[in-house]
């Protein structure tokens, strides 16, 4: 679970922070495409428009009773469209939640170290690399180095269960697949089911990847597991028709440098990060095909650098490739496929990155599907960044040499960069409002502005940068993992050294 690319041996850009532990072993590798300069990049301003302005609609006729048609019309009109703002990419009803920013701010502020979280902690298990809650969130799992799985009430902290040699490596990622059942997965390249009312045994195992297994996804609408691991290849395990020795499975994707594999909340896509800074998105996604990628002609010659409104701007030279944000989209069904898993490249703009190369480490989904979330590295492993991005749907017409990229580089922030070579999962909370970003000792809590808003409701015309709500230092090595909870509110982190802490508001 751990990753080293060159440079590590340089603290010095780290000074004045929290110092690093020393990574004691190389347990991902990847090779980097390095590139010749840096450009510095500075913040863009906020949009003024990003803060809603309903005054004018709530203050129209107070204090006259002989308001005249034209102005009970005006009344009508800014009131339709205030209305109309407010439900924008939420159907045609208004989410009473959205108006609760102050409550979810002050709750989100107040965040501290529970009491009883010191408890989290034994000293067998090795360093902590994945969290996970039960979607009811009753339960806490911890995926740890030491082949173990542990299990917890998040509620009362109490310890419930260790799944001792759960796998013969390291455990590197947990998914529920529902309020019982769950998989887990680990360096020694198998799979594995449990139920948590039978946690003396597997429900089984499954073997199928050549190589560390590193993520796992669930598609609750055709009911597949999928995996992706360090060989390149994407999974797919039919679960309705599991049997102690396993369950039919088949390779559905292939690509070389793959570090994380993602699906959105409806499923209708799959994002997968590359160690060579590459996006690839498959929109319109059918996990029932089988897809080679020699099937997918790679249109390398032309890429086109996005604008900071995330239109694409035609290239008018054929010679190198211009650096920005990059896309080639491929249709398989101009190819003669099927016009579903229709394939995006991408190149995602890192600020202060644009002209070096950077790896992709950690990937996470909007819980609603309105963007994702990456961690990256630079290539020297110097800076390091937390980004946004924005899915922009539609299907307007795309030239076939400026096609309009799927995603635009919304917020940032750079991090600190402590604990360089291992990998930070960072994660949303469940109404999506606030990201938790594992920084140096502590974790750090992030918003899109001031007020804790949704991402729609303040997205700003030029790239900004996210808000710091809260930072909080509880450990005494580098954090690795956070998780909120589905449930409730609180928030689960785990560091090198095996320690879980969980958090939650002080009233």
């Amino acid at each position: 679970h751990v990753f080293f690319v060159g440079g590590v041996g340089d603290d010095s850009a780290d000074e004045g922070k929290t110092p690093a532990r020393p990574p004691q072993s190389s347990r991902e590798e990847s090779s980097l495409h390095p590139r010749s300069s840096r450009a510095d990049s500075a913040a863009a301003q906020d949009n003024p428009r990003c803060q809603p302005n309903v005054q004018g609609a709530s203050g129209q006729g107070r204090g006259t009773s002989m308001a005249g048609p034209g102005s009970v019309e005006t009344s009508s009109n800014s009131l339709l469209s205030m209305l109309q703002s407010r439900t924008i990419r939420r159907g045609l009803f208004v989410d009473p939640s959205r108006d609760n920013f102050k409550t979810m701010t002050n709750l989100y502020s107040s965040m501290s170290p529970a009491a009883d979280s010191v408890n989290l902690s034994t000293q067998t298990h090795g360093a902590v690399f994945n969290l996970e809650y039960s979607p009811d969130g009753s339960v806490l799992t911890v995926a740890c180095e030491q082949t173990e799985v542990l299990l917890f009430d998040p509620i009362s902290s109490k310890h419930i269960k260790t799944l001792v040699e759960a796998h013969e490596d390291c455990v590197n990622n947990i998914r529920f697949l529902d309020n019982r059942l769950f998989a887990t997965c680990s360096d020694d390249t198998t799979i594995a089911l449990w139920d948590l009312r039978k946690l003396n045994s597997k429900v089984c195992s499954l073997h199928g990847h050549a190589s560390w297994v590193k993520n796992i996804e669930y598609d609750t609408n055709t009911r597949l597991l999928v995996t992706s691991g360090f060989d390149g290849n994407v999974i797919t395990w039919d679960t309705n028709r599991f049997t102690e020795d396993g369950c039919p499975h088949k390779k559905f994707f292939h690509t070389r440098y793959l570090m994380r594999m993602r699906l959105t909340p409806d499923c209708s896509k799959m994002l997968i990060s590359t160690s060579s800074g590459y996006l690839l998105i498959l929109h319109d996604l059918d996990l029932t095909q089988s897809l080679e990628v020699g099937s997918y002609r790679m249109l390398r010659a032309r890429r086109t650098p996005l604008s900071s409104d995330g239109s694409a701007s035609a290239s008018r030279s054929s010679g190198a490739p211009r650096q920005g944000n990059d896309s080639s989209k491929i249709h398989p069904h101009r190819e003669g496929l099927s016009p579903r898993n229709s394939l995006e490249v991408l190149t995602p703009e890192i600020p202060g990155e644009r002209d070096r190369g950077n790896c992709i480490t950690s990937l996470q989904l909007h819980p609603k599907g309105w963007a994702a979330l990456i961690r990256c590295s630079s290539n020297m492993d110097d800076q390091e960044w937390t980004c946004v991005y924005e899915f922009q749907d539609g299907s307007p017409t795309r030239p076939p040499v400026s096609p309009r990229c799927s995603l635009r580089l919304t917020h940032y922030i750079e991090e600190a960069n402590v604990g360089r070579g291992y990998i930070k999962e960072l994660c949303f909370s469940p109404d999506g409002r606030l990201i938790c970003s594992p920084y140096g000792y502590g974790v750090r809590l992030l918003s899109f502005d001031e007020n804790c808003m949704e991402l729609t409701d303040c997205l700003p015309v030029q790239t900004s940068c996210l808000r710091e709500v809260r930072s909080i230092y509880s450990h005494s090595d580098v954090v690795l993992t956070t998780k909120f909870s589905p449930t409730h509110c609180q928030l689960a982190s785990g560091c090198l050294s095996g320690r879980v802490a969980l958090y939650q508001p002080r009233f």
